[in-house]
């Protein structure tokens, strides 16, 4: 049986000011995405010049990843900082750790 992976996240700027949490099943794929969607103002993540992954976790299924992305999206600026103080409390940018 074929394991699948997915992943909710959350990237800021490089002046970590704002947050965008999103989904996805192929995260390197979706960094570059939001780097190469820099300066864009139609999108965000562009307009906003997040592309620097500070948080992330992994879903086996996606109903879950779902689930968990739109609750992280309800909440307050607040409460996601807590949750990306619990794993990655310097706000360090992962996308090297993640894409190797």
């Amino acid at each position: 049986m074929r394991e699948y992976a997915f992943y909710v996240y959350i990237v800021t700027n490089p002046e970590k000011t704002v947050l965008y949490t999103g989904m996805t099943n192929d995260l390197i794929r979706r960094l570059q995405e939001h780097y190469e969607s820099r300066g864009q103002p139609e999108k965000f993540a562009g307009k906003y010049y997040c592309h620097q992954l500070i948080y992330w976790e992994q879903h086996q299924y996606v109903l879950n990843a779902i689930a968990r992305e739109k609750e992280i999206k309800g909440w307050r600026r607040e409460k996601k900082v807590e949750l990306i103080n619990s794993i990655n409390p310097e706000w360090c940018f992962l996308n090297d750790e993640i894409q190797g």
